[in-house]
């Protein structure tokens, strides 16, 4: 999942502890493989270990982010074959 912000970074820094706190709960949940923000900050990145495109919005509509429409997420779909991902267990 791409997000992109909506807002400018100070409102979205505001919510980031509880995003933040949304992210630790999919590591949790087994389903995170990575996360970060964009460098510039113009959005993040979500790796999740999932089947589908529905399963992951349905994971991610929790997140205060969406909740407060201070991002939204392209799903991109991914396989790796190179690098250090290349053998994931997804």
């Amino acid at each position: 999942m791409i997000s992109t912000y909506l807002a400018p970074l100070d409102q979205v820094d505001q919510a980031r502890d509880a995003h933040l706190a949304f992210v630790d709960d999919l590591e949790r949940a087994g389903v995170l493989v990575s996360a970060g923000r964009q460098d510039p900050p113009v959005g993040g990145v979500i790796l999740l270990d999932v089947d589908t495109e529905a399963e992951a919005r349905e994971l991610m509509a929790p997140d205060p982010y969406l909740l407060q429409g201070l991002a939204e997420y392209a799903a991109t779909s991914w396989k790796p074959t190179r690098g250090a991902l290349a053998d994931w267990k997804g």
